[in-house]
């Protein structure tokens, strides 16, 4: 019998991707926050995802090791399996009341299967695009396709969030009718500041204040636009504007990248406040990368106070403001980054300026707000698609049933009914496990 709407708490959240800690990327940080803030909320969180013997760092929350091989070609990265009859167990046993894939993968397909198969809510968060790294290796051709099945796989979900507006129009351009919503991201202010510049580590890499450093940050892979940067960097230099390079970040592109970049500082990984003083240190951010979803280097250097040159594409043009914050360069034209660099070199009054209203910019950007509108898209996920029909709840009206879903240990799990309600009721503001109302 229908008994009304009831608005669920997502007590249990289901998290899949494909790198959760053993490599340190974006979206691995940006998932290990979204966890520790959920948990933070009285939220349960189990997340399934490919481990590694040697993690970068130790995973937020329960972390369910799946099964998997070394991605072919980029063997730091590694392939789930889909979901084997343990996975299957023991989300069994977890009774998750919602599904959030973050990886487009094996292991995301057959959780997006088991989803519908348990008529659970599943949404999505796009991170990285996979499509675009094709190119890079030599299977440009394939690209086509592999954005086809994107779409596809997007187009099932209930939601998919995205880092920028930007991207979400991409997505929408590409055929991703879904439901698309803005999953942003924050910047620690406290330790990203301008404050973090450092005058002497400067000198200790042999840079006067009157000089200036270029800064690329980021896992040294070809797709992020290493060789671009590279083109870049030289055309630069043969145009007798003065500089010097900066590469903060570690990968298999490393010791090529050396080799390309002869008198570059390399310092490899760096974290928290070593990171937040070479941004600060820098004069100038380069990031010509046209893969981005978002940009967390770009954001962090201009909440460092670092105006930033960056390829007119997703993710970048969502951030930069031209002529404000820094200069957006036409991608892949290498003449056109070399205009913006060298204008910003040549002029430190522009620079100071640019880099004020890069750190007003960065202050929108902060990461409890934004998770708590990740948590407020799961209650439309699952508000929109549950109905309250358990046979077991009192007959005798919405008053009974409400005593009822206050009770400790209710299961809201078990109210999994999809459908349109034939009546008009008050809505039932049923909260988590133990009896919240």
């Amino acid at each position: 019998m229908f008994l009304g709407k009831v608005e669920l708490r997502p007590h249990r959240v289901a998290l899949f991707t494909g790198n959760y800690n053993y490599v340190m990327d974006g979206p691995a940080r940006a998932l290990n926050l979204l966890v520790k803030f959920l948990e933070r909320q009285g939220m349960e969180v189990r997340v399934y995802s490919p481990t590694s013997d040697t993690p970068a760092f130790k995973p937020t929350g329960t972390l369910i090791s799946v099964p998997s091989i070394a991605l072919p070609g980029r063997r730091e990265y590694r392939l789930g399996l889909g979901m084997p009859a343990a996975i299957k167990e023991d989300l069994e046993a977890f009774k998750p009341s919602i599904f959030h894939i973050a990886s487009p993968d094996l292991l995301g397909h057959a959780a997006l299967k088991l989803a519908r198969e348990w008529d659970i809510p599943v949404v999505a968060s796009y991170h990285t695009r996979f499509d675009t790294y094709l190119r890079y290796y030599g299977f440009g051709v394939l690209e086509p396709l592999l954005t086809k099945a994107i779409i596809r796989f997007y187009n099932q979900c209930d939601q998919v969030f995205v880092p920028s507006a930007s991207m979400a129009e991409e997505l929408h351009t590409q055929g991703i009718n879904t439901d698309l919503r803005i999953w942003s991201r924050g910047v620690d202010h406290a330790l990203f500041n301008p404050s973090q510049r450092d005058k002497a580590w400067r000198l200790s890499h042999d840079i006067r204040d009157s000089e200036v450093l270029i800064t690329f940050v980021g896992r040294l892979v070809w797709e992020k636009g290493l060789q671009f940067l590279v083109d870049t960097l030289e055309s630069l230099r043969a145009r007798c504007v003065p500089f010097h390079c900066l590469i903060v970040g570690e990968g298999p592109a490393r010791a090529k990248l050396e080799k390309k970049l002869p008198g570059a500082i390399f310092t490899g990984h760096l974290s928290g406040q070593a990171l937040a003083r070479a941004y600060a240190s820098s004069d100038i951010f380069l990031n010509p990368s046209v893969s981005e979803t978002f940009g967390n280097t770009t954001l962090e250097a201009m909440a460092c106070g670092v105006p930033s040159v960056c390829a007119n594409a997703t993710g970048s043009r969502s951030l930069v403001t031209h002529n404000h914050t820094g200069f957006l360069a036409k991608p892949n034209d290498k003449n056109d980054f070399v205009h913006w660099l060298a204008k910003l070199a040549k002029s430190p009054k522009l620079r100071t300026a640019f880099s004020r209203h890069s750190v007003e910019s960065a202050q929108e950007f902060e990461w409890d707000a934004i998770l708590n509108d990740v948590m407020k898209n799961y209650y439309d996920a699952i508000g929109q698609q549950f109905v309250l029909v358990e046979s077991d709840l009192p007959s005798d009206g919405l008053a009974a049933a409400e005593q009822t879903l206050a009770k400790p240990g209710f299961d809201y799990n078990r109210l999994r009914y999809r459908g349109t309600l034939q009546h008009s009721f008050t809505p039932l503001q049923a909260a988590n496990m133990g009896g919240e109302s």
